[in-house]
């Protein structure tokens, strides 16, 4: 397939193997090479060992070389998916998500602690430019202040 192409229509896949591990990926949402992780579990029993990543990364990617057993995996979770048994959000397809499974309260409490200082810091800094300007003769532009005009010196008109 063309770069161009791709990037125009990510969603069509020439490869019928790649089209599916992209599906089942979706369908758990989350990216391909950690559908390829997930898929290495599953089927060996244990992590990806670190040597393997870039290899199976590389040939997956660059060379369209789609692994028997992630093959397996991805048409077990289009099974599942189809019969309406397969739970998404189960921790165990997120258990490479860093941000998986947080709780609301402490992002809640965070929210509210930043924006109650972005609101404190507004209110102060709108009360302090208050109290530091005099009293204005007008809203709009010259902004002249009372004692200002009270200051300068009444010229007479030339004749």
């Amino acid at each position: 397939m063309d770069f161009f192409q791709t990037l125009l229509r990510p969603d069509r896949e020439e490869n019928p193997e790649r089209a599916e591990i992209a599906r089942a990926a979706n369908i758990l949402q989350v990216g391909e090479f950690q559908f390829l992780q997930l898929a290495y579990r599953a089927w060996h029993g244990g992590e990806m060992p670190d040597q393997m990543t870039d290899r199976i990364f590389a040939s997956y990617m660059l060379y369209n070389e789609v692994p028997h057993w992630a093959q397996h995996y991805a048409r077990e979770i289009l099974r599942r998916d189809e019969a309406n048994i397969l739970q998404p959000n189960d921790p165990l397809y997120h258990c490479y998500d860093v941000d998986y499974g947080g709780g609301v309260s402490d992002g809640l409490k965070r929210f509210c602690l930043a924006a109650s200082l972005v609101a404190m810091v507004l209110v102060c800094g709108v009360l302090a430019g208050h109290f530091a300007s005099g009293e204005g003769t007008s809203v709009l532009p010259p902004y002249f202040e009372k004692e200002e005009i009270a200051a300068r010196p009444v010229f007479p008109p030339r004749l």
